[in-house]
């Protein structure tokens, strides 16, 4: 798909509330710069700075780059849906056809990195961060999708967050939750955040070295389908708007888009682009802060 004009979306890119201009660019332009997918999810910035986003209803995952705009790089990916790049570069994907945590080589080849928990299929995993140890922690809620064979049913007792070890190792560290959806984890490997989509809140949890969870603590008053986290430690979530708060839980800024986003990610050579995903279409925004690299 060849990227359509960039369109300055003047009535719809207000920053609304928090008012703090330290961590948006001069002007706050919102731009369009790809429309006519059925529905954009998982956005993932590679070490180059191109966005990798799936259009899940549709089986692709297509690849944004600030030069070149957008192309598709595969059709066929088992549905893809929340993705991260490892420490190899490589993309890490939750993928729903089979419940299955697959891995993308550079040949584009898929990888199962997990087929189930327990002797039983996952529910449906959702959303992944890959930890700077290269920990895999991902979310397990229940969305009943059509293209599930006749009978398939939720059969794990709890909708989860799980952690894969680089040794293959599934562990459930946390299961209080009503749908636990998007999650994001500190550059320093210590910190997870995970949104219970459901329930509207946000979780903080402490990271062991042993991979554990503890100290749970509520965050902020938001669902989120999608996170991410900037270089100040300031996390981005996506419901209705996308909800950006302090390290503290204050809320500093609430930016409103043409359609409700689901997954953000900073993406560009500079890390200094919020790359938006939102149902039909995927959006850009220039920052003064920048992804972890």
């Amino acid at each position: 798909m060849k990227p359509i004009n960039t369109v300055l979306l003047c009535l719809l890119s207000t920053i609304l509330w928090g008012q703090n201009p330290g961590i948006i660019a001069d002007h706050m332009e919102i731009k369009r710069v790809g429309t006519g997918y059925a529905f954009t999810e998982g956005p993932a910035v590679n070490s180059k700075g191109q966005v990798f986003f799936t259009d899940q209803p549709n089986d692709r995952i297509h690849v944004w780059d600030e030069n070149e705009g957008i192309t598709l790089w595969l059709e066929g990916t088992e549905r893809s849906n929340g993705m991260y790049f490892d420490a190899d570069d490589q993309l890490v994907a939750c993928a729903d056809l089979h419940n299955r945590i697959v891995r993308f080589t550079d040949e584009k080849e898929l990888k199962v990195l997990v087929q189930g928990y327990d002797g039983k299929h996952l529910n449906g995993p959702n959303d992944l961060w890959v930890a700077p140890n290269g920990n895999i922690y991902f979310t397990d809620p229940y969305y009943h999708r059509d293209y599930w064979v006749e009978g398939h049913t939720e059969v794990q007792e709890a909708r989860s967050v799980y952690l894969l070890t680089p040794y293959g190792q599934v562990i459930r560290v946390s299961d209080n939750y009503i749908q636990p959806n998007g999650l994001i984890g500190t550059p320093d490997g210590k910190t997870l955040y995970v949104a219970d989509i459901n329930d509207r809140k946000i979780w903080k949890y402490s990271i062991q070295e042993d991979g554990s969870l503890t100290n749970r603590r509520f965050f902020a008053p938001e669902g989120s389908d999608g996170m991410t986290i900037d270089q100040q430690g300031n996390v981005y979530l996506t419901m209705g708007k996308v909800w950006v708060y302090s390290p503290e839980g204050e809320l500093i800024e609430a930016i409103e888009l043409p359609e409700s986003p689901s997954n953000v990610c900073f993406g560009g050579k500079e890390r200094d682009i919020l790359f938006i995903t939102a149902r039909t279409s995927v959006y850009t925004l220039k920052m003064n802060t920048t992804g972890v690299q």
